[in-house]
């Protein structure tokens, strides 16, 4: 189904009017700055698994939803690829967009790289491809692989080695993969339904905590916004994160005929860049104002352009 323009408008506009409102409980400092990582790191701990664990034990149709674990090497492959690209781009054309030195063309790969792959495109799939939501938490894991891997070599500047801990125990890994197997060994018709209603009483929680964290940072950086400073490198990020990036993954759905990965692939073609880059960025001491130039644009702008991808891209991809 081709969704509607101002079904999607009416649609984006609520997920960002949810992210606003992160920007002013920031603004009026009810959530301080401090308390970022510990809710970040709950979310992403408790939250986001407890969703993942409970829509796969529930979902009818899951056995016609995931074709293995195809979703996630288009997860990796998209996101890696993303990083790869972004970086070659920042390499050979970065100059004149004030992307010179080592730093930013890190941090710029990095942060084009990958797209906001959680909070944004959960409520969108909800609305417009309910059937490929399952399929969206398997991709993410590819995702998630692939920004604990190649993103971390490539914004640490530093080996992999010490990283496969954070990939293999990831949290929504393992609901995913905790999940799959209960269902595909028919032990989920004997699991506790009171753990399965707690995890979709946390799970509902995953996503406006997540787009109101998403929206204080956002507007953390926000204010430091100097446009004779940085419309190069934010019309570069522009080009880059919602024109190159998004056309290459619409045109990587044509290699597949599994309808949900299809409608996966749209949506996050759709995205603008995520925002955890920032904060992995300031860890590693690479560039922040490219960082918060890449991240703040690209995602000012998407209000714009995820309607338009996701009204006419649909027509010719799916």
């Amino acid at each position: 189904m081709q969704p509607g323009i101002l079904s999607v408008v009416s649609t984006v506009a609520s997920v960002f009017l949810v992210m606003s409102v992160g920007g002013l409980a920031r603004r009026w400092k009810w959530i301080a700055s401090d308390a970022d990582r510990s809710l970040a790191v709950f979310t992403k701990s408790v939250l986001m698994p407890s969703l993942f664990f409970h829509r796969i034990m529930t979902d009818p149709a899951l056995s016609m939803q995931i074709d293995a674990w195809l979703p996630a090497v288009y997860g990796f492959g998209c996101t890696a690829g993303g990083i790869l690209i972004a970086g070659w781009i920042a390499k050979w054309i970065g100059k004149p967009f004030q992307v010179t030195n080592d730093s930013q063309r890190r941090t710029f790969a990095f942060c084009a790289g990958i797209d906001n792959y959680g909070y944004i495109p959960f409520p969108l799939a909800e609305a417009f491809f309910p059937a490929s939501v399952v399929t969206l938490m398997v991709y993410n894991v590819g995702v998630d692989t692939a920004l604990w891997s190649v993103g971390l070599f490539v914004i640490s500047g530093q080996g992999i080695t010490a990283s496969w801990k954070r990939v293999v125990l990831s949290p929504p890994l393992l609901a995913v993969i905790a999940a799959v197997t209960l269902r595909q060994s028919q032990f989920d018709t004997w699991f506790p339904t009171s753990i399965l209603q707690a995890c979709a009483q946390l799970g509902k929680c995953s996503i406006p905590m997540g787009l109101i964290l998403s929206g204080a940072i956002i507007y953390d950086y926000a204010d430091k916004f100097h446009w004779g400073r940085v419309w190069r490198p934010f019309l570069l990020a522009v080009a880059v994160r919602l024109v190159v990036l998004p056309f290459g993954i619409v045109m990587l759905s044509l290699t597949t005929e599994n309808m949900p990965l299809k409608e996966v692939l749209l949506v996050q073609a759709a995205m603008p860049a995520a925002t955890f880059p920032i904060v992995m960025t300031r860890l590693y001491d690479q560039d922040i104002d490219t960082a918060w130039t890449v991240v703040v644009g690209t995602s000012v702008v998407a209000i714009v352009t995820i309607p338009l991808w996701l009204v006419f891209a649909p027509a010719y991809f799916l």
